[in-house]
């Protein structure tokens, strides 16, 4: 099976992994990894994202592993626009995360124009921090959290005493 899935992935994170996980479970993946311009128009909100070069060696390094555990090939290629990659023939599924569902749909809705068939659609679900809220790339730049969910001391509202990590 060919599987697809996008993103900025800045920084990579849990969440991330686990839409990795089950795109290597399902076949040959390719990754479309948003241009900067890209990265920008996309954003929900105004942060930092670091250069696509820097994006792409840090993802590489993530799917290298994914890869060898599971025996698949894989392939980055840069996004230039929204539905990206999935719009082409060659894909038989589209891994999501829930907010992007709305978006796969749309590429389906795409490809049945273009004469393609629709791609199956996996939702994978978020991965909660420790604090409930669930793991994202926002989150971490900001401070709150670290890449697998840990609240960063001192910002789960207990004062951190110097010396002191109760």
């Amino acid at each position: 099976m060919k599987v697809a899935l996008g993103g900025t992935f800045d920084p990579i994170h849990d969440g991330h992994r686990k839409l990795f996980d089950r795109a290597f479970e399902l076949g040959d993946v390719t990754v479309g990894l948003t241009s900067d311009e890209l990265a920008g128009q996309t954003r929900d909100e105004a942060r930092p994202v670091r250069p696509f070069e820097d994006r792409l060696e840090v993802l590489k390094t993530e799917l290298a592993d994914f890869a060898a555990e599971y025996g698949r090939e894989y392939e980055v290629r840069k996004l230039t626009e929204p539905t990206g990659i999935a719009t082409e023939p060659q894909f038989d599924v589209l891994i999501v995360s829930p907010e992007t569902e709305a978006g796969g749909r749309r590429i389906n809705e795409l490809r049945q124009e273009n004469g393609d068939d629709p791609l199956d659609i996996e939702v994978v679900d978020h991965v909660e921090a420790e604090d409930g809220d669930i793991i994202s790339s926002t989150r971490i730049v900001r401070g709150e959290i670290d890449e697998h969910g840990n609240v960063t001391p001192g910002r789960d509202g207990r004062q951190v005493e110097a010396g002191h990590d109760d």
